[in-house]
């Protein structure tokens, strides 16, 4: 017989060592770092891209101010902000979705910040109504389908996807994943508690399997045949199509993409984004650094490296992401995104999409 509770156990140690083990190589990094001796900016962040390191060198190229970066999870970030509380040493957060965003902002973890310049070079979709937050990158959460079985011309909206003619034919991540949790809650924000909990038991019920993976799995299970439609996010198509690794390249080579609800709303997309934490020491260092990675050349970076759309108007769309074409985004707020984030959490456990 399986012991749960030993599992169970044995799960939570590991993760509170990671944690710690964060925690400590935290501290260890920036007391190599003491911001009494040098003008620095510390940086916790969940994107891990080279194209980000890059931004933080020209950054420092630029200003002189040294970044400090502790990567990790989202959730571990964020538990990391709250136990240090007062005395952490770090000035932004960074991480993906608006989701995660906003349980920052919920846990007190961040503060307002009024730029003139953030406030010009980001639409107001893109930024916290209040200031607590401004998105850098969106990616669209798009559908992934096969060239071989699916025409394109039987493809329209995310709602109808949940059709009888889908049937075993969807596949996608576990409701555990921030960017199913998100759309969800934009479908809530336009349908309703009551639509949307219809609408996850349906979609649930043409799965072609059980929720699981990451948007690459998804892919790759679309280029073996495991299902005709995945739901998931651009730039990941982009990674992709230009990995080293030569299976990566040929799953993505096997699907299209098609934007979901261009008669109606709008494609979902989210963001990558950043935050001032509460206590920063160096707050207007932290500012000055998120300033720069709105600015336009920052942008054209983010856009051709990491195959990101720009949150900054002025700047143009990557080659790949034209050759996808233009298309219509949703335009809620994404601040709703996060509003909503526990009543889809809520239905989607209702619901049994585990």
């Amino acid at each position: 017989m399986i012991n749960f509770a030993s599992k169970s156990r044995k799960k939570m140690i590991k993760s509170i060592l990671k944690s710690t083990i964060v925690l400590l190589f935290g501290g260890l990094l920036f007391s190599c770092g003491d911001g009494s001796q040098e003008d620095v900016v510390n940086v916790y962040t969940h994107r891990h891209y080279e194209a980000d390191q890059q931004l933080f060198d020209k950054f420092t190229e630029a200003t002189g101010i040294k970044v400090n970066v502790v990567s990790a999870s989202a959730d571990e970030l964020i538990q990391k902000l709250e136990l240090e509380g007062a005395s952490s040493p770090a000035d932004v957060l960074i991480t993906v979705d608006a989701g995660r965003l906003h349980r920052a902002v919920s846990k007190d973890l961040l503060q307002e910040v009024s730029s003139s310049t953030l406030e010009s070079n980001i639409p107001s979709k893109f930024r916290d109504p209040k200031g607590y937050w401004f998105g850098l990158t969106y990616r669209a959460r798009i559908f992934a389908y096969s060239k071989e079985r699916v025409n394109p011309e039987t493809l329209s909206t995310y709602e109808a996807l949940t059709e009888e003619e889908w049937n075993g034919r969807v596949l996608t991540r576990s409701s555990e994943n921030i960017y199913n949790q998100s759309l969800l809650a934009s479908i809530i924000a336009h349908h309703g508690k009551e639509g949307a909990e219809q609408w996850a038991s349906a979609l649930l019920a043409n799965m072609a399997r059980s929720p699981k993976g990451s948007d690459r799995d998804q892919v790759k299970a679309v280029a073996a045949g495991e299902g005709d439609v995945a739901i998931v996010n651009t730039y990941y198509i982009g990674i992709m199509l230009n990995d080293s690794n030569e299976e990566e390249r040929k799953a993505a080579e096997k699907i299209a993409l098609f934007f979901p609800n261009q008669d109606d709303r709008g494609t979902h997309i989210n963001i990558s984004g950043a935050g001032v934490t509460k206590y920063a020491p160096n707050k207007d260092n932290a500012v000055k650094l998120i300033e720069f990675l709105s600015n336009q050349e920052s942008q054209e970076l983010l856009a051709n490296i990491n195959f990101e759309y720009p949150v900054n108007p002025n700047v143009e769309f990557s080659p790949l992401l034209k050759s996808w074409g233009e298309f219509k985004s949703d335009d809620l707020n994404l601040s709703v995104l996060g509003d909503n984030n526990s009543d889809a959490v809520v239905i989607f456990d209702k619901v049994g999409w585990k």
